[in-house]
């Protein structure tokens, strides 16, 4: 077979070749740093009525927040609870994960107030933000929503264990503290959300009584032994415990939350948490104060919260029970257009929203239809974990083209079947809009769309453009030049460090 050169072809190749191999060059003499997984700080609305809330946020792309230092102080704000969410966009087959992590602050009084530029360091970056004046407003009526309180009388006491010269002169105070571990429901259905929350109460008079003792360490434990082995779990972050005040049967106390976190079983097994302990520094108050001896003696003491076992029930039968989600959802759904010409393509949203393990939801598989193509499609995930709930919406973004004109009602072409905790029955959500396909039936373009093997998707991408026998040969020459120009790049750069 007789080869022609195609020296157009060929020279196109060769300097597409060696705009790379220039490329390359650049970055490796410029030593140009691959660029960082961006993280930015934002601010909530800086005009704002006193009984709303003022936030700062960071904000990560693809990457986990491993560590960040101390949210700003705020003067004429005191830090208040914090949540975190997470959305998921997938498009074109590429996804991007945006972590935020949000501090809710509260304004102690009307007024202007300034919010100073300020750093943060997150993940071993430092991030900065211009800061901003604050207009703190009148209050706003709005509803808002209560705090679960624990029962009460969930404490088992351990007397610590103080030592002093002059045991005499301190008093141990009688302190009001206990530990419990809250859990919205007794009983779950299998895949249902369960609120599971540690805190430490302690009455805002015997502040100066309790402090915490070796935090970290005592806190790995206790997560060890939360950790359900037959559950799906979401934790809540809190890098920072924050107390905030609440009240507990009529009395103000500081109640510090140690872990958060919404677990979603598995199987049947029932979820055992066991009874927890907590060591805390318990101070002695001197009984006679002077200016020779200490106003307080450092001792021990140790809180315990009850043992709690949370049942788990099998969903009702059903031929999908091992497959339907869990949760509690609604459909919201968009059409690009209603109307699409022969072999045109819509975009057809299928967004399922609402309070559930949103991670186990699958994109709903669309019945084949004479006529209508889907096309597998683009994922969005955005989740909210706030006040001991994850809520949030997962999207399907469906390209669904027309093959033949005729009228589609898209609900009888997909369904989404899941269970609702609440109602204890199966649901249903199906699609309400329509697609109109108009014009002539195309039957060339019919043929294109099936499959007629891998032999004939070959041809279809083959290049059928000639190629000289001699450019393989010109390629090497080129790439052996680069490499030596490579070689006396290094080999200068050698010598002007060692000198």
């Amino acid at each position: 077979m007789l080869f022609i050169p195609d020296t157009t072809h060929a020279a196109q190749w060769r300097f597409r070749f060696m705009r790379l191999l220039l490329v390359a060059l650049f970055f490796i003499v410029c030593h140009v740093p691959v660029l960082a997984q961006q993280v930015s700080i934002e601010l909530g609305k800086t005009t704002f009525p006193i009984n709303q809330y003022f936030t700062v946020s960071v904000v990560l792309e693809n990457q986990e927040l491993k560590e960040h230092s101390p949210f700003p102080d705020i003067e004429g704000f005191k830090k208040s609870s914090r949540f975190s969410s997470t959305k998921t966009i997938t498009a074109g087959g590429k996804s991007t994960v945006v972590y935020t992590l949000t501090q809710n602050y509260a304004a102690f009084e009307e007024g202007e107030f300034e919010l100073e530029p300020f750093t943060m360091r997150v993940n071993g970056q430092t991030v900065q933000s211009k800061g901003a004046v604050l207009q703190v407003q009148p209050m706003a009526v709005s509803n808002g929503q209560g705090v679960p309180l624990p029962e009460e009388g969930l404490t088992d006491e351990e007397p610590g264990e103080v030592v002093s010269d002059e045991p005499q002169e301190y008093i141990d105070m009688e302190d009001n503290a206990f530990l419990s571990l809250y859990t919205n429901k007794q009983e779950v259905f299998i895949g249902e959300g369960l609120t599971v929350a540690l805190y430490f109460y302690l009455a805002i008079e015997d502040q100066r009584l309790l402090d915490f003792y070796d935090f970290g360490n005592q806190i790995s434990t206790i997560l060890r032994q939360l950790k359900q082995p037959n559950a799906w779990e979401e934790t809540f972050e809190t890098t920072e415990i924050t107390p905030e005040e609440v009240t507990v049967g009529g009395k103000s106390f500081l109640r510090f939350k140690l872990y958060e976190a919404v677990m979603y079983p598995i199987n049947p097994e029932p979820l055992t948490f066991p009874a927890l302990s907590l060591k805390m520094i318990k101070y002695k108050v001197a009984k006679n104060l002077n200016l020779l001896s200490q106003d307080r003696l450092e001792g021990y003491k140790t809180f315990f919260s009850w043992e709690r076992v949370v049942s788990v029930k099998e969903l009702p039968p059903h031929p999908l029970r091992e497959q339907v989600p869990v949760g509690i959802y609604s459909l919201q759904e968009s059409l690009s257009q209603r109307t699409v010409p022969v072999n045109k393509s819509v975009t057809y949203q299928f967004r399922i929203v609402g309070e559930g393990n949103l991670a186990a939801i699958l994109a709903p598989e669309p019945a084949p239809v004479q006529g209508l193509e889907f096309y597998p499609p683009d994922l969005r995930q955005d989740i909210t974990r706030r006040r001991g709930r994850v809520v949030g919406a997962k999207t399907f973004a469906y390209r669904v083209i027309g093959r033949e004109p005729g009228t589609y009602p898209l609900h009888e072409t997909m369904q989404w079947i899941f269970f609702n905790p609440v109602t204890a029955a199966y649901d249903t959500l199906r699609p309400s809009v329509t697609v109109h396909v108009t014009g002539e039936r195309d039957t060339d373009a019919l043929i294109l769309s099936r499959d007629l093997g891998p032999f004939y998707k070959i041809i279809q991408n083959e290049d059928d453009t000639l190629v000289s026998l001699h450019s393989f040969e010109e390629i090497r020459r080129y790439t052996n030049i680069i490499l030596l120009v490579l070689l006396l790049v290094s080999a200068f750069v050698f010598y002007k460090k060692e000198v």
